[in-house]
């Protein structure tokens, strides 16, 4: 089984996750959205599987779509 980090950056339409820290909040908030009820977008044996794992692989895989909020560009269009 590759590592983490090959497995993001061979999926082609995937977004790159540009560090292990992102991975971990990405995956805990898919994670939560699995728990409250949300449908695994991989196929998966849910019974076998937690969510966590679940969250994860998915996140690996590039099934989960996410963008990056610029703090910077915030606090300007504030002003």
């Amino acid at each position: 089984m590759a590592t983490t980090t090959q497995e993001i950056t061979e999926a082609p339409e995937s977004q790159e996750i540009d560090s292990k820290y992102r991975l971990i909040i990405l995956a805990a908030k898919r994670s939560k959205q699995l728990q409250r009820g949300a449908r695994p977008r991989i196929d998966i044996d849910v019974t076998k599987h937690k969510p966590t794992r679940i969250a994860l692989e998915e996140v690996i895989r590039g099934k989960v779509r996410f963008h990056f909020k610029d703090l910077n560009e915030k606090a300007a269009a504030e002003e």
